[in-house]
């Protein structure tokens, strides 16, 4: 047709893939980069640097009552392992804590499924945080020890209070959260209830309940020191806040030290340990964590 332009028609050309070989090797990255990298040597560096300021500082100070020194409480530290008084005092705190915690965190749970589920149980759980919630659990010993003596049951009253309320609000608060279209989903498979909770909101809030369960632990734990350590309320044989007491009591300066130690490295250790290995097998895998 006359007056209708036709666009070129572009050669076609074929280039050839380069061999492999030609190509540039990669090159590794260097070994500090390599060892900047990993996680746990970034950590031990912080520790190590904190470990050699409390050393030069201990020393200005020159008082071993007053502030020990690192290789003094490191010492401290060792003995109480070799003796076995501090792995025992240890054990013990921690069978009490694990007990109540597993106690909260049940309780956290009834309280927020029934919260997402009925508009009562809503209602009975914002009621209930707002009045408990800002209640120290240590306050709470004094009646603790009135209704259940000087023993577990007092020590157990304290740390339910402590994980219930934070682990509740938190849970709550990821359930909150959860998108509509997922709930929708959930509605139309026909799930209602508890079904509806485990197979929908938990996935979904899954970020917001390991933080509610970190914090939580973290109350818990720092509340049965605080009840052994003020209170002398003990779990039979003694736990660690009263290992500490005692030694205070006795102006072992390096063993009060090597207590405190204890109580910052076993929470070093569950949370390196067990709340990362929760959140790198769950959370991280599905991609709802950076």
């Amino acid at each position: 047709m006359s007056g209708v332009l036709i666009p070129p028609v572009r050669p076609e050309i074929d280039y050839p893939a380069a061999p492999s070989a030609s190509l540039p090797p990669s090159r590794a990255l260097p070994l500090v980069q390599r060892l900047w990298r990993l996680d746990w040597l970034r950590k031990a560096l912080v520790l190590l640097v904190l470990a050699g300021a409390w050393e030069v500082g201990a020393r200005w100070a020159n008082n071993d009552l007053l502030v020990p020194t690192f290789l003094q409480t490191a010492r401290a530290f060792g003995a109480g392992l070799a003796s076995g008084e501090l792995l025992d005092k240890t054990g013990a705190s921690l069978a009490v804590l694990l007990q109540g915690y597993l106690l909260g965190t049940a309780a956290a749970f009834l309280l927020t499924a029934l919260a997402v589920t009925t508009r009562l149980g809503r209602d009975v759980l914002e009621t209930l945080v707002s009045m408990f919630n800002p209640l120290p659990a240590i306050a709470l010993l004094p009646l603790a020890l009135l209704w259940f003596g000087l023993g577990q049951g007092s020590l157990l009253f304290v740390i339910v209070h402590a994980v219930l309320w934070p682990l509740a609000l938190g849970g709550y608060a990821g359930f909150q959260g959860v998108p509509e279209t997922l709930r929708m989903a959930g509605r139309n498979y026909g799930l209602r209830g508890l079904p509806f909770v485990l197979q929908i909101l938990v996935p979904a809030a899954l970020p917001a309940i390991v933080s509610g369960l970190k914090i939580a632990w973290a109350f818990a734990w720092r509340t049965l020191i605080a009840a052994e350590l003020v209170f002398g309320a003990s779990s039979g044989k003694g736990g660690l806040g009263w290992y500490i007491f005692q030694n205070r009591n006795e102006l072992y300066t390096d063993k009060v030290f090597a207590g405190l130690a204890t109580v910052i490295l076993i929470g070093l250790l569950v949370d390196g340990l067990v709340f990362r290995t929760v959140e790198r097998m769950t959370v991280r895998r599905w991609g709802m964590q950076r």
